[in-house]
């Protein structure tokens, strides 16, 4: 297998080990870390170096951003389009388009967050290449695993790197 199409993946027995080992891969210079835990396992995103998520400020852009066209297409229809004074009350009369202009942003805000999460999750993904390796069901059980995407590693070096941490298994999958 040429450098470029193949993926490392080491697997450990308790989390503690996984995190030592994700701060010496990362201090070794390699990039394109992951790693599948049965359960959270603190201090991981921090020693992932996981880019701080974008999500939150999308959703809020786009809520408002829906919120104030539907405020200003009832405004519109109520002042210019359709201007109907029943009782008095003044064309303008704010607080009543109130209601569908927070419905309308809670409503797109979620629906951009569940299509956020899904792009930036890269699903629907069929397939992931761990998937094929040996035991990783036992991702979801008790055991840990860290993946090396990192085209410059291969697996003598990650096996010299992570000597005395003791991986149970150290395979090498294609990309």
């Amino acid at each position: 297998m040429s450098k470029s199409d193949h993926m490392l993946l080491a697997e450990f027995r308790d989390p503690e080990t996984l995190l030592s080992a994700v701060r010496r891969v990362r201090n070794a210079g390699l990039r394109d870390l992951d790693a599948f835990t049965p359960f959270a396992v603190e201090g991981l995103p921090e020693a992932l170096a996981l880019p701080r998520p974008w999500l939150r400020q999308i959703m809020l852009g786009i809520a408002l951003a829906v919120a104030l066209g539907v405020f200003m297409m009832c405004w519109y229809s109520s002042v210019f389009g359709f201007p109907l004074n029943s009782g008095g009350r003044p064309l303008n009369s704010w607080p009543v388009f109130l209601v569908l202009t927070f419905e309308a942003g809670v409503l797109v805000g979620g629906l951009a967050g569940f299509m956020g999460f899904l792009i930036s999750c890269g699903l629907p993904r069929l397939n992931h290449p761990v998937f094929d390796a040996r035991d990783f069901d036992r991702a979801s059980q008790d055991r840990f695993f860290l993946a090396v995407g990192d085209p410059d590693a291969e697996a003598a070096q990650l096996s010299a790197l992570l000597d005395g941490l003791g991986p149970l298994s150290i395979r090498e999958l294609p990309a």
